[in-house]
């Protein structure tokens, strides 16, 4: 029986979100006049919550909007890792350090599923000690350059579990040979909560929180 944790990224283990700032740090190294389209890119905001924008096409516009239609692979690399060292300084939470320590003594497989881009999400994974990541995958142009359209599903919600139990197959884990811890913050989880063995709530928004109680998935407040 193998054991896997699988954590969530932004606001589970992180203290925020992490896209927005990705592309404030990254637009500012590499363009500083695209900062002047945070207002614009703030509407997209407003469209998406209001509905008429999708999660993906609004991600797919953040990145024209504020890195331009590709950036070469080299240099995205340079703008994660630096990001990643600033959120592993000060934008994980303690808590969240000892639960992944804790599951890592346990000799639980240590993976990051999140809807957040792959490119930048894989510093952050290896400066926490992560096996492997479940994450959004880019469009690539020439020479392996990062463009700004998604590659296959936007790793969110159902899509989520599907990328989850797709990486399972591809390890040749068949899911009655795996106990699997996973914690998350947003009810948009909640398919991947109620297929895993050990569902936790962290820092749960009113949504979850609600879902949580009638499901009796422990919560964990990881606030300091």
């Amino acid at each position: 029986m193998q054991h896997i944790a699988i954590y969530d990224m932004d606001k589970t283990i992180t203290r925020s979100a992490t896209w927005t700032p990705f592309l404030r740090h990254a637009a500012g190294h590499r363009a500083p006049w695209r900062l002047a389209m945070l207002p614009l890119l703030g509407g997209a905001g407003v469209a998406y919550l209001a509905g008429l924008l999708g999660r993906g096409p609004l991600k797919q516009l953040a990145f024209r909007l504020m890195l331009g239609p590709m950036v070469p692979a080299a240099a995205m690399a340079d703008l994660a890792q630096s990001f990643a060292e600033q959120i592993g300084a000060n934008g994980v939470w303690a808590q969240a350090r000892a639960q992944i320590a804790r599951d890592r003594a346990d000799g639980c497989r240590l993976i990051l599923a999140t809807a957040s881009f792959r490119f930048y999400v894989a510093p952050i994974a290896a400066l926490l000690g992560f096996d492997a990541v479940i994450a959004t995958n880019s469009q690539r142009g020439p020479d392996g350059a990062l463009c700004a359209g998604i590659a296959g599903e936007n790793c969110y919600g159902p899509a989520k579990l599907r990328m989850i139990e797709t990486w399972l197959a591809d390890q040749g884990i068949a899911r009655g040979q795996a106990t699997i811890s996973f914690y998350s913050d947003h009810v948009s989880d909640a398919p991947t909560l109620a297929w895993a063995d050990r569902p936790f709530a962290v820092n749960p928004h009113a949504p979850l929180r609600r879902l949580a109680g009638t499901m009796g998935w422990p919560v964990l407040h990881w606030t300091t």
